[in-house]
């Protein structure tokens, strides 16, 4: 697992980049999940 995965609440874990944009990917990732 690198630094830009993240666990989301149901448990699948969501790959995103490093970075300020893991930031505002993640609130966008975990609302559609």
């Amino acid at each position: 697992m690198g630094k830009g995965d993240r666990r989301t609440k149901r448990g699948k874990i969501w790959r995103g980049s490093t970075g300020n944009n893991r930031m505002k990917k993640s609130k966008k990732a975990k609302e559609k999940k």
